[in-house]
């Protein structure tokens, strides 16, 4: 059996695809406060501006390709069992081969009816006000906004928990709850931090800082990950 390594990725590992970052932008996003478009007292308030403000975002996604870590990540597959959690709306995971992506915080081309969060439809073009779901209620992205629960949390954590190998490539870890997932780690995996500016992760023997952007620190990580193998 190929070791399981577990991979938590950030808006970092897109960004380098041209997908900005909230915190790369001061808590605006495109020049939108990001509670004003990502938060359901946003949505209550002005659901139209929430609604163009994501359709917007599916055109940068599909605009948008895959860079060299979402490429090394998929080809580590020949060799690991990955597994990736992600924090990202973006599909640039999946097209770049990796076919394990547990998304924490939903999907871009996924909507839902604002009365059942458990059944989502796909989507590639707009979501306009007055699109139904079929049980009546309006479509919303199906994305988890800040103040919402995060319903695979509990995946995810059981996920980190199996890790042979665990890696954090592209996040700040500050915010929660999947920045908490790294205490479920088990002690003794080697682990691998990867970020242009490393976020605080607590003492481990195994960690392996690299403090580069995504598509240089994935380099390194491979060739680390040669010696494990």
């Amino acid at each position: 059996m190929k070791p399981r390594l577990v991979v938590l990725t950030g808006a970092g590992i897109s960004a380098e695809s041209g997908l900005r970052t909230f915190r790369d932008t001061d808590g605006l996003w495109e020049g939108y406060d990001v509670y004003e478009v990502a938060s359901p007292q946003g949505w209550q308030k002005n659901p139209q501006l929430v609604l163009d403000f994501y359709n917007m975002r599916r055109r940068d996604v599909t605009a948008a390709m895959p860079n060299a870590a979402h490429i090394g990540l998929a080809a580590l597959q020949e060799k690991f069992d990955v597994e990736i959690i992600t924090q990202n709306i973006d599909d640039l995971h999946e097209r770049a081969g990796s076919k394990k992506v547990l998304h924490l915080h939903g999907e871009i081309f996924k909507m839902r009816s604002i009365l059942d969060e458990r059944r989502n439809y796909e989507i590639t073009g707009d979501i306009n006000w007055g699109d139904m779901a079929v049980d009546g209620g309006q479509l919303r992205p199906d994305i988890v906004w800040f103040g919402e629960a995060v319903p695979k949390i509990e995946d995810a954590a059981a996920i980190v928990m199996s890790a042979d190998v665990f890696a954090v490539i592209g996040t700040s870890l500050v915010v929660y709850p999947a920045a908490g997932l790294v205490n479920f780690l088990q002690d003794g995996v080697p682990a691998f931090v990867i970020d242009k500016k490393l976020p605080h992760m607590e003492y481990r023997n195994n960690l392996v800082k690299i403090e580069k952007p995504a598509t240089e620190g994935i380099v390194d990580m491979i060739e680390a990950l040669e010696k494990i193998v």
